[in-house]
């Protein structure tokens, strides 16, 4: 409904996450634990034909939600004052001396600079246990949203146009945006593991997951927003059962931000190349691009130039 083109589908999921020692730009507590209960809907509609490996015509839109419950709601905490509670401030974990040479006994609470203070309002606040805290049940939506054209331009040539847009966001601005399931934008889009629910987004001519935001220390810490274009000429060099294999060229635009106020939807980086892909039944999809990037990726001043990718088992 309406036509036999639409999917609806939906589930429900549940992920639990254990950190030992993963220190990361994202993560101020290396060493904790992480649970994520979610639902996601999403509709499709898919009139791509004839042949799934090659389309010559059609198109392919869909639209989801992931949702977690909005646990701020109701389980009655404070984030914004996380801070200022004594269970989250800085204390010794056993006895040492302060930079003047004083001891101290274990579970005293230290400032900044490492000396004892009498008021644990005083102390120092312990990041990593408020964030333990914050993300000990992840809480965020997301929204995605894509289509995909399929035009035939003159006999057997093919013109794919696509665009796609993700955003993440948080029920709770004192709660905030949490650290997984971000979006990392760059390079092949081949995802071969996830530690901690990552997207991964082609964008051909830049290093794979190179075009995320970058933290003061230059690490990649994902992105809760990202907007991609692509352009891309297909023609067939046989399309026979044993083996299907088609020519392709390109040009590609998209960037990735940490928030609306940085979003431009007119800044992208952008790339342009060409490729080859073969589908042969025994061994799925494979194939290789050679694209040239024109920009700069985040905290690098010098443009990304050529970039070889190799594809394998992606969608067509």
């Amino acid at each position: 409904v309406p036509d036999d083109y639409f999917v609806l589908s939906q589930n429900v999921s549940f992920q639990y996450y254990e950190l030992n020692n993963y220190n990361t730009g994202l993560f101020t507590f290396g060493n904790g634990s992480s649970k994520n209960l979610s639902y996601t809907i999403a509709l499709t509609r898919n009139s791509k034909g004839v042949n799934p490996v090659f389309p010559t015509y059609g198109s392919e839109f869909s639209v989801s939600g992931k949702f977690t419950p909005p646990y701020s709601l109701f389980n009655g905490i404070d984030y914004a004052d996380l801070e200022n509670q004594a269970k989250y401030k800085v204390r010794a974990a056993e006895a040492g001396t302060d930079p003047d040479g004083a001891n101290y006994p274990a579970g005293a609470y230290l400032d900044e600079d490492g000396y004892q203070v009498s008021q644990y309002s005083d102390a120092a606040t312990d990041q990593g246990k408020v964030d333990q805290k914050r993300f000990n049940w992840l809480e965020f939506y997301k929204i995605k949203f894509k289509g995909d054209w399929y035009t035939r331009l003159f006999d057997k040539l093919v013109l794919r146009s696509l665009g796609e847009f993700g955003y993440m966001g948080a029920y709770n601005q004192d709660r905030g945006l949490v650290p997984f399931e971000r979006f990392y934008l760059g390079g092949d889009g081949l995802a071969n593991y996830s530690l901690d629910g990552r997207e991964t987004i082609q964008l051909r001519g830049y290093p794979n997951q190179s075009l995320s935001p970058v933290n003061d220390d230059g690490e990649q810490v994902g992105a809760t927003i990202y907007n991609k274009f692509s352009l891309e000429l297909r023609y067939p060099i046989t399309l026979k059962q044993a083996a299907s294999i088609y020519a392709l060229t390109f040009l590609e635009a998209g960037s990735a931000y940490n928030d609306f106020k940085d979003y431009n939807p007119f800044n992208l980086q952008r790339s342009a190349g060409f490729g080859l892909r073969v589908f042969m039944p025994a061994f799925g999809l494979i194939g290789i691009d050679f694209a040239h990037g024109f920009d700069a990726i985040p905290g690098q001043t010098a443009k990304s130039g050529w970039q070889t990718h190799f594809i394998i088992g992606q969608q067509f």
